[in-house]
């Protein structure tokens, strides 16, 4: 059985705190009034600016009220940029390491639907990441109240909650029947559910085939297990509109359900990697052998390559197309978030290229753990990519809300998932191919 070190969970809890306390601090110095935003924007604007506005308004004073007016609209969606900041921080970090470990739980199932005979020995593993998705689950179900019941006038995440905006804008009052709150929220909590009901059911199972004496639990896992993939892909994608392309409404494309789930699977199973790799550092899963952290490694290097072949075609086809309504999308991320844009590419892409491409690297600690690391900080600014520009603009930057979030998430995270993985035995005793994959080496 293993043991939660004390220095492990306390560090988990340490970054909680101070995760909470950075979050807080971001919410507290967000702009509260248009007066806030005012002394911003001055201080930002160059004093040339400011005579040349002088100058024009002595010269065209017809056009003050006109002027004035697009001046309180800018100033107005400036202060929503900077309220959502906080608020955006704080949702791709809770919607990053969740869909981390829904990640794991779709490779655990492909794992019982293929009857791998290799990974068997980090089934518990695989088991203790995805414990997190419960708690996870919760929290975000909250923050999705939270944002469609409009509970803080703060949040300004998702646009096309607010009825005056679709009143005004054809194009998301188009999409009404299917952007909605009710209707949102019981799609969310039905996602939410179904995954759960799949973890829960898949551990159990899986603990109540070690006493068993015959296969028929895990004759339960796989036939559950095959109807999860079917549910699992069909939400993935539903999911990935719902939660992520909808804060920005007016943009789509009918690649990004499986961008997405590219992006957090890869994640999933470095993180399986790194967990494995911790605790055979700690003297556990004395049957996890290189070959295994060899496969593993495997699956990033692919899944990368993967990546990129969907970034690159939404990408290519977009920007071929140059239609304005959906190049908008890659040209503010260009032009505005340059460097985590291309950063991105280079973190999940040509990284992982250059270092696991090399079949001895595959099965070095300390090389997938760097290339570990670096994966999934490149996976959570793929998913800052993603959700940012939509949420505040050109008024980013990775500050204290930011990294506060990260760290409250990832703290959760290890405190949870360790804890789960002292509540049964680290290796799976009863599974039909245990001893195929205790044995696996080539």
């Amino acid at each position: 059985m293993y043991t939660f070190s004390s220095k492990l969970k306390t560090f988990s809890f340490l970054l909680m705190i101070i995760g909470i306390l950075g979050i807080g601090y971001g919410f507290l110095t967000a702009p509260k009034d248009i007066q806030e935003i005012e002394k911003i924007v001055a201080a930002e604007s160059h004093e040339t600016h400011g005579e040349a506005h002088a100058v024009a308004s002595e010269a065209h004073p017809a056009t003050d009220a006109h002027a004035d007016a697009e001046h309180k609209e800018h100033l107005e969606h400036v202060l929503h940029q900077l309220q959502n900041k906080p608020w955006a921080a704080l949702y791709v970090a809770c919607i990053f390491f969740m869909l981390i470990s829904l990640g794991v739980l779709a490779f655990y199932a492909i794992q019982q639907v293929a009857q791998a005979g290799w990974s068997p020995v980090l089934f518990r593993v695989m088991q203790g990441i995805t414990a997190f998705l419960p708690v996870a689950s919760v929290l975000f179900f909250i923050f999705l109240l939270v944002t469609g019941l409009q509970l803080f006038h703060s949040n300004h995440l998702f646009i096309w909650l607010d009825k005056e905006v679709v009143a005004h804008d054809k194009l998301i009052s188009a999409k009404a029947g299917y952007l909605n709150f009710p209707f949102w929220i019981i799609r969310a909590a039905l996602f939410l559910i179904g995954w759960n009901l799949y973890r829960y059911f898949s551990a159990k199972n899986c603990l109540a085939q070690d006493e068993s004496t015959d296969d028929s639990f895990y004759k339960k896992n796989f036939n559950i297990s095959a109807m999860f993939l079917v549910f699992f892909i069909v939400t993935e994608s539903i999911m990935s509109w719902d939660w992520i392309m909808s804060i920005d409404p007016h943009w789509f494309s009918t690649l990004f359900g499986w961008y997405v789930f590219a992006s957090f699977f890869v994640s999933g199973i470095t993180t399986i990697c790194l967990v494995a790799l911790y605790l055979k550092s700690a003297g556990y899963l004395e049957h996890v052998n290189t070959s295994h952290i060899h496969d593993l490694a495997k699956f990033m290097f692919g899944f990368s390559v993967f990546w990129t072949y969907l970034w690159f075609s939404q990408f290519m086809l977009i920007w071929y197309a140059n239609i304005p309504e959906e190049i908008t999308y890659f040209i503010t991320r260009i032009q505005l978030y340059n460097l985590p844009f291309f950063g991105a590419v280079v973190m999940n892409f040509v990284f992982p290229i250059l270092i696991l491409i090399n079949t001895d690297f595959k099965r070095i600690t300390w090389v997938l753990v760097m290339a570990g690391t670096v994966i999934l900080l490149g996976h959570y600014i793929d998913f800052f990519n993603m959700i940012m520009p939509s949420a505040v603009g050109d008024r980013w930057f990775i500050g204290v809300s930011e990294i506060s979030s990260v760290l409250f998430f990832l703290g959760l995270f290890i405190y949870v998932v360790f804890n789960a993985l002292t509540k049964s035995p680290l290796l799976p005793k009863r599974n039909p191919f245990i001893e195929e994959s205790k044995h696996f080496h080539y």
